[in-house]
């Protein structure tokens, strides 16, 4: 597994852990790293991971509002924790992280089948590729960043 797709899924459990006991910002991401988590990840990584849950929290009423628009019949609250969350986090790098929608959707898709179930996997594939598409009408990724893979390249940025 990436340092990227382990950093996102770090990031899930924080926002996992805010969700269920309302703990946030800096004693949030001390007490993760300290306490919850039990892998060891390269400083980059970590600073990614701390980086997307943080600016989720910070953003997190533009985040909703973006999931609201497309998940019809679904009030976030109604939502499994993990779907709820793992939306946010790929709504946030969406939104504030240079890495190409693509790759977003696809690492929220294989973080869902890790930790969610299978028609999870559907519900937040049609909530992100929705999302997508308004995102892409607004302003239209260029065609190097919607192609390019999460790889080498943009491992060595973060």
């Amino acid at each position: 597994m990436g340092s990227r797709r382990k950093a996102r899924e770090c990031a899930l459990q924080m926002l996992f852990a805010a969700d269920v006991a309302g703990t946030r910002g800096d004693q949030l991401a001390r007490t993760f790293w300290s306490e919850l988590t039990e892998d060891e990840l390269e400083p980059g990584a970590q600073e990614f991971a701390t980086r997307l849950a943080m600016g989720a929290l910070t953003h997190l009423d533009e985040v909703d509002e973006r999931i609201k628009s497309r998940a019809e019949h679904w009030r976030i609250s109604r939502m499994a924790l993990v779907d709820r969350n793992l939306l946010r986090l790929a709504v946030y790098e969406f939104l504030h992280e240079p890495t190409p929608r693509t790759v977003i959707i696809n690492e929220a898709l294989e973080i869902a089948r890790r930790f969610s179930t299978y028609e999870a996997t559907q519900f937040i594939n049609g909530i992100l590729d929705a999302i997508k598409r308004d995102l892409d009408q607004d302003s239209p990724e260029p065609e190097s960043a919607a192609s390019e893979p999460e790889g080498k390249a943009s491992e060595e940025g973060s």
